[in-house]
């Protein structure tokens, strides 16, 4: 990990992240949070007053381990059953089908494998499970768009790698996910950054009953 990703970003995403226009969205989501839940993107912590006590667990990953020392300390101070893998979303250590809610909130914008990492939240999620999420990404508007095309290389290079220009809403039907509940808004702050799309999403049974078809016949 790069000097600037491991001791200058960190701090900086964390005062970023606690802006009081985002609380609202946070708020939304994690209060629909239930039993043992995975935090895909952790970062400092920042959810973790606002989840419920109907939240047996919190599974926090993260790939910085200076956020996760931050989000650590923020668990211990409100009281939440946590535990906390230092990793990426492509890759995550926890048994499928082991999770009944998976929480994203502006996670997927920096994540180099967006369709592998949602993937594998899908294979962690139990059926039934829900995805919930809040992001911000590509805009209808095609001025808007024009501009997050030109902007997110520069963006990337300097915001953690987070793009500015992903329709979060396909790549989430992309990865085998039934969008249940979706809303899509702009929020306070410059256009390009700020299209928010909002909502949860639960695996297709197509999918898992296609994959306990193949585990079958695997065994056979």
């Amino acid at each position: 990990m790069k000097f600037y990703d491991r001791w200058v970003l960190p701090p900086i995403l964390d005062l970023v992240m606690r802006q009081h226009q985002l609380l609202k969205y946070r708020r939304e989501v994690v209060a629909a949070a239930i039993g043992r839940v995975l935090e895909v993107g952790v970062g400092s912590g920042l959810n973790f007053p606002l989840y419920d006590k109907q939240v047996e667990i919190v599974f926090g990953i993260d790939p910085s381990p200076r956020l996760l020392a931050i989000a650590r300390r923020r668990a211990a101070a409100v009281g939440i059953r946590a535990e906390f893998l230092q990793g990426s979303a492509t890759a995550i250590p926890l048994a499928d089908n082991t999770v009944d809610t998976v929480v994203m909130t502006w996670t997927l914008c920096s994540i180099a494998d967006p369709l592998a990492a949602l993937r594998e939240m899908r294979r962690v999620l139990k059926p039934g499970g829900k995805l919930l999420f809040v992001e911000h990404g590509l805009s209808p508007e095609p001025g808007i768009e024009r501009w997050q095309h030109r902007l997110t290389p520069i963006w990337c290079h300097v915001a953690g790698g987070c793009h500015l220009d992903r329709k979060m809403d396909d790549l989430i039907r992309l990865a085998g996910f039934d969008t249940t509940r979706l809303r899509t808004e702009y929020a306070n702050g410059p256009r390009p950054m700020t299209y928010m799309y909002l909502g949860w999403a639960t695996p297709e049974m197509s999918v898992h009953w296609g994959e306990a078809v193949m585990a079958v016949q695997r065994s056979k």
